[in-house]
């Protein structure tokens, strides 16, 4: 018989950091509010949680470099908007930031939420930051805390 490997989704105990962009704040605001909703229905302590705003999504990279280098959070959650302007400098910024934060935290082996939204319009950005489409900052906040607990149980 396999054995399964399933986490609960639990966060007693967890030091949590949350990086979130300013930019486009009328979205990231909302989606930091829906992360602090599921760290707080699945028992992570308001004291084990740091949030740290920097100016857009792509200095996210470097603040969640720095967070995980010191080795004092179990997990991150990333929290940015960023929207299609009339230039295609938005797919560059979401590229690097992706690729980077990824990189960061496999190389620190740190559970990661990722809830940058990348929306064409305004719309898609407001339908995912908690209306018709869910909130993208509960569901990284629930994807971290289950690896997490995953991480804890595939150290055997």
């Amino acid at each position: 018989m396999p054995k399964i490997h399933q986490a609960k989704l639990d966060g007693q105990g967890l030091r949590t950091a949350i990086i979130v962009s300013r930019f486009n704040d009328f979205i990231t605001s909302k989606l930091l509010k829906g992360a602090l909703d599921a760290l707080y229905q699945h028992n992570v302590n308001k004291d084990n949680i740091d949030i740290i705003w920097v100016p857009g999504s792509m200095e996210i990279a470097l603040a969640t470099k720095r967070t995980v280098e010191q080795g004092t959070h179990n997990i991150v959650i990333c929290l940015g908007c960023i929207l299609k302007g009339a230039t295609q400098h938005h797919s560059l910024v979401a590229g690097e930031s992706i690729k980077q934060i990824v990189k960061t935290t496999l190389d620190y082996n740190t559970p990661l939420g990722f809830g940058i939204v990348t929306c064409d319009n305004l719309e898609q950005a407001i339908e995912r930051a908690g209306t018709k489409m869910g909130n993208r900052g509960y569901e990284a906040a629930m994807a971290a805390l289950e690896m997490a607990n995953l991480q804890k149980q595939l150290d055997y």
